[in-house]
């Protein structure tokens, strides 16, 4: 019987032992940091994309659902069934604010999950890594100082904006009053804000520096119309002729769908002796207090022509002296 003698392995070679352990010493590697490394990028990447979903999903819902509680809130309140003023599904300029609201502060909020997952992912791979971080975070440090310096306007624009759309202080197609600046709201970003006025100029309004808005459109509107009289005048006749012009804007097809309420006619809301001041006030959709406005003078100028009824004229008084 012949026995056949394992080979040893040349000298200049490595032994099955060591390749053994090289082998196992890269597998141990490729599971350790790189595998973990692996794993917390793809966590990460996974945890963005269910956060910018849930994100995008919460903020389009608490629009949506905000708007259906204020038309309620409306209804309930107005007790008045008006056809189209409320309904804020069909105008474009309410839908647009919408959908201009839920995008911008889903972009913000979008955009602070991704800087945080960001930084988190980062600061589980230098752990895995065993890097020291500390120089970098003192560099870091020391230029976000330097940067909260300088861009302290930048911040506080954009968290202004941000409560703006958040509490719904205007919108896309309202006529608002910011101070320096008066007119209708085109466009709303985190950082300004840009309204075209009655004139054509378009105003870039930063919104940290707004420190009021006055929002003539929003809710409910007023068409107020005052009426000076002379003061010998009959004021009840007055007062019986607004009425019954406020009662024909009221029943006119094409202004009715605008009414919210019954017309108020206040008699004296100022004497002096020269005129005597009666106010008509129609509470009106948004927006739509200048057409009534108008089509309410015009009105009221026809019915005191065929009244007999002469409005108050401003009078000067001059004082003539005597030489000596």
């Amino acid at each position: 019987m012949t026995w056949f003698a394992t080979p040893s392995p040349t000298p200049d070679g490595p032994t099955v032992d060591e390749l053994k352990g090289t082998a196992e010493h890269w597998f141990d590697w490729l599971l350790g940091a790189p595998l973990q490394t692996l794993v917390a990028v793809v966590a990460g990447v996974v945890l963005l994309a269910i956060t910018r979903w849930l994100i995008t999903r919460t903020v389009r819902s608490v629009v949506s659902g905000g708007a259906k509680v204020r038309r309620q809130a409306k209804r309930l309140l107005l007790k008045t069934p008006v056809r189209g003023a409320l309904d804020s599904d069909s105008d474009p300029l309410a839908v647009a604010r919408r959908v201009q609201r839920a995008e911008t502060m889903g972009s913000v909020l979008r955009s602070t999950s991704a800087l945080v997952i960001a930084i988190v992912v980062v600061t589980a791979i230098a752990n895995i890594n065993d890097w020291d971080l500390g120089p970098v975070l003192a560099s870091a440090g020391v230029l976000g100082v330097a940067l909260g310096f300088g861009a302290q306007t930048l911040v506080k624009d954009w968290l202004s904006g941000l409560f703006m759309l958040i509490e719904d202080q205007y919108g896309v197609g309202d006529v608002v009053n910011l101070g320096e600046a008066s007119g209708v709201v085109e466009a709303i970003g985190l950082r300004v804000t840009q309204v075209r006025d009655l004139s054509g100029t378009l105003w870039y309004v930063r919104n940290g520096e707004v420190l009021r808005v006055g929002n003539m459109t929003q809710g409910w509107s007023r068409a107020l119309v005052e009426v000076q009289v002379p003061p010998d005048a009959d004021v009840d006749r007055a007062v019986e002729v607004l009425r019954a012009a406020a009662t024909e804007i009221v029943a006119d097809p094409e202004l009715s769908p605008h009414v919210l309420a019954e017309p108020e006619v206040t008699g004296f809301e100022d004497l002096r002796a020269e005129a005597v001041m009666l106010r008509t006030i129609i509470k009106v959709a948004p927006a739509k207090q200048w057409v009534v406005q108008r089509a309410l003078r015009a009105r009221i100028r026809e019915r005191f022509a065929e009244a007999g009824i002469s409005m108050a004229l401003p009078r000067q008084l001059f004082v003539e002296r005597g030489e000596g």
